[in-house]
């Protein structure tokens, strides 16, 4: 029963495709009821129906961009479900530019979604999280952060690598808040295969995965793992902690 989160209820934002569907898919595959957040709601559907042949999953529309918008989600889910045991802030957005044209509109694209949104939305599910968490067994709250908030990043994408760091301390800033009934920690990738990673990886994925200590890159369940041991009993003495899911990368640069 160590890492089982069999019964238990998740929502994971951006689970439409890449690292969040990965997660999705850990999830309804170890036996939680999963739903699935995404601005576009024709993925959603597809994943959802894909994810229902193995367990429990229902897709969301939501665009948590705005503070509106993730207000709009938390009180779906509550009229929904009485409590949440676990929230995965995945949704996010990359955008890179040369340095002289990196403008404002291009970091309000990273910043509201990666660091607003994961904010609001929080804010938005407490009454939710706090009903399903315990002293002995906490609510979870898990941010995706990026190895590109830890390191320096080679692609120019200033918005990006900037808004995952404040994800990784605004991680921190709310562990500390909601302890002891709600943990809230980060996972920080490196080189998956997504679709924001897919032309890197298409141009330069064997000398990408060379550099790294472990040679490869990322699989989807490298991903589930990580999250199921942070949503399940083995994770629960864990919070504000960023770690590192990257193959190393993040000790070599």
């Amino acid at each position: 029963m160590l890492f089982s989160i069999d019964g238990k209820t998740a929502l994971v934002t951006g689970g439409g495709r890449g690292i969040g569907k990965m997660i999705a898919t850990g999830f309804v595959e170890a036996g939680a009821k999963v739903y699935i957040a995404s601005r576009k709601f024709d993925v959603c559907q597809a994943v959802a129906a894909e994810l229902s042949e193995i367990g429990e999953c229902i897709p969301l529309q939501a665009d948590l961009s705005t503070e509106p918008g993730c207000q709009a989600l938390g009180e779906l889910m509550k009229v929904r479900e009485e409590r949440l045991d676990i929230l995965v802030n995945n949704a996010g957005a990359a955008w890179g530019v040369p340095l002289a044209d990196f403008d404002d509109a291009a970091f309000d694209r990273s910043l509201a979604l990666n660091v607003k949104g994961v904010f609001h939305l929080t804010k938005s599910l407490l009454p939710l999280l706090e009903a399903a968490g315990t002293q002995e067994e906490p609510a979870r709250v898990i941010n995706l952060g990026s190895v590109d908030g830890l390191r320096v990043p080679v692609l120019e994408v200033y918005g990006y690598s900037a808004s995952k760091a404040a994800v990784h301390m605004l991680t921190r800033h709310l562990a500390k808040k909601l302890a002891p009934r709600i943990t809230v920690n980060a996972i920080a990738p490196g080189p998956f295969q997504t679709q924001m990673m897919a032309s890197t990886l298409a141009a330069a994925g064997d000398a990408i995965a060379a550099s790294l200590p472990l040679k490869r890159i990322g699989r989807p369940d490298d991903m589930a793992g990580i999250a199921i041991f942070l949503a399940s009993r083995a994770g629960s003495f864990l919070t504000g902690a960023v770690i590192p899911v990257d193959g190393g990368l993040s000790t070599v640069s």
